[in-house]
């Protein structure tokens, strides 16, 4: 398929239902309002064509960039590119999936995420602290810079109170993941979330709540001391 027939499908697929709600959540234009779900036949039938997963990011389009970061292959895409998916989000959805996604598969994930968290840009800075927790997720603790991660910990019961709102959201799900998924750093992250206790965070007219660091990773290690590391992030 070319970029213009998959823009016309993602077009036929939008509905004004979802784009209000998607808008709700911080979406904004250009927008089709196209369910996740949806996307799945067009991610099935284009899955690993990196040229057009390229294309269709650099249109702006929220959907369209959703799919991209559904079909794209992040080890295969160069640092620049990964850095221009960062720097042109749409986005918070596409900042804190999309980008996540490519930039864990890349072997500079984790140097990218940790140039990106102090960007003074909030979506940056957002994606940065994603890439980190999927790398927690999906990479053997052996194959970790598990002393740069409790550094990292250190940080986050420094700074999360002062981070903007977007940001905090971030280091407090980055929390979780080193917790769940991280067994040198699994005590340390229940005393950093006891230390920080509740984390507010504005999400505007939208029922979203945040996450209570502790009770998630502990359900997340369904009573093992570490839950099993995950073959991928991507939905």
């Amino acid at each position: 398929m070319t970029l213009e027939q998959v823009m016309a499908e993602l077009a036929a697929l939008g509905t004004e239902p979802i784009k209000r709600v998607l808008m709700k959540h911080g979406a904004k234009e250009p927008l089709f309002g196209v369910r996740i779900g949806d996307m799945k036949p067009l991610h099935k039938k284009l899955k690993g064509q990196q040229a057009l997963a390229l294309q269709l990011y650099a249109t702006g389009v929220g959907d369209a960039q959703y799919l991209a970061g559904m079909i794209a292959d992040g080890a295969r895409m160069t640092r620049t590119q990964i850095q221009r998916w960062a720097d042109t989000a749409s986005w918070k959805m596409v900042g804190n999936t999309t980008v996540p996604w490519v930039a864990s598969e890349h072997p500079d994930g984790f140097a990218l995420a940790c140039k990106w968290i102090d960007s003074p840009k909030e979506s940056v800075a957002c994606s940065g602290w994603a890439t980190l927790g999927a790398l927690a997720v999906m990479v053997p603790d052996e194959k970790l810079p598990v002393k740069d991660y409790g550094k990292l910990l250190d940080r986050v019961a420094r700074t999360l109170r002062e981070a903007p709102d977007d940001v905090r959201y971030q280091m407090n799900a980055f929390l979780i993941c080193c917790g769940t998924y991280i067994a040198p750093l699994g005590a340390g992250a229940i005393a950093t979330a006891r230390k920080l206790g509740r984390v507010e965070v504005d999400r505007g007219e939208t029922a979203c709540k945040v996450p209570d660091a502790e009770s998630y990773i502990l359900k997340g290690r369904r009573g093992a001391p570490v839950a099993p590391k995950r073959k991928t992030v991507r939905c």
